[in-house]
């Protein structure tokens, strides 16, 4: 329960901003990230609730929901970190490394999770998270020819995609030693464990060495 409040969240807000400008017929790509302006400056944080249509919505919305519950349940301990990094990061590199138009929606965010729960599974060597990478790649595999310009007529904004993905691979490098790590191998410590005992058995006086030797022999 506790990982479906911030997705949970987000989509409903979301919903309910387009379901108002379509009421109200609202045109709110002003809302938007504007490259290297200052009307587009609050567009870094306002930008993911506002779409272009139902169908811009739908698909980031569904995608947004199963990749934020993923985070906030496998990576609890720091998701409230990288979540906020990853919106943030996401939104402020595209306002410097944009086209000189208004990018909108929350596709950039979509990219930075996938990105960031990939590449954290696949650097922390942990098989859970691996195996939650490859279903990532397995789902949203195809997320990756959004970010380049291969038809720059369609309207969508591969540089906001290219971005977020950027976004979520820095803040699995920055958090790859917090949250979630790889249990070490059980025979790992008994190796340790016997290289203890045995430099504290080198560290004994003489006297308590022969009488452990002694104890040893006798049993």
């Amino acid at each position: 329960m506790h990982s479906l409040f911030v997705p949970v969240t987000l989509v409903v807000l979301m919903f309910l901003v387009h379901l108002l400008s379509w009421l109200e017929d609202w045109d709110l790509v002003f809302l938007g990230v504007k490259p290297l302006s200052w009307e587009g400056l609050p567009g870094i944080l306002l930008s993911p609730f506002i779409h272009g249509s139902w169908q811009h919505l739908g698909n980031n919305i569904s995608s947004l929901f199963v990749l934020g519950v993923a985070l906030f349940y496998f990576y609890r301990e720091i998701a409230y970190r990288v979540f906020p990094l990853i919106y943030l990061l996401a939104g402020l590199w595209l306002w410097f490394g944009g086209r000189d138009v208004w990018h909108i929606g929350a596709s950039g965010l979509v990219y930075g999770l996938a990105s960031f729960l990939f590449v954290s599974g696949i650097i922390r060597r942990h098989i859970p998270l691996m195996a939650l990478a490859l279903i990532v790649v397995f789902w949203y595999g195809s997320l990756v020819w959004g970010m380049f310009p291969l038809a720059p007529r369609l309207p969508h904004s591969w540089e906001g995609h290219l971005w977020g993905f950027v976004a979520g691979l820095s803040a699995a490098v920055v958090y790859r030693k917090e949250g979630p790590q790889k249990p070490p191998s059980p025979f790992l410590e008994e190796q340790e464990e016997e290289e203890e005992e045995a430099e504290a058995f080198w560290k004994l006086p003489a006297d308590d060495k022969t009488t452990k030797d002694k104890n040893e022999n006798e049993l």
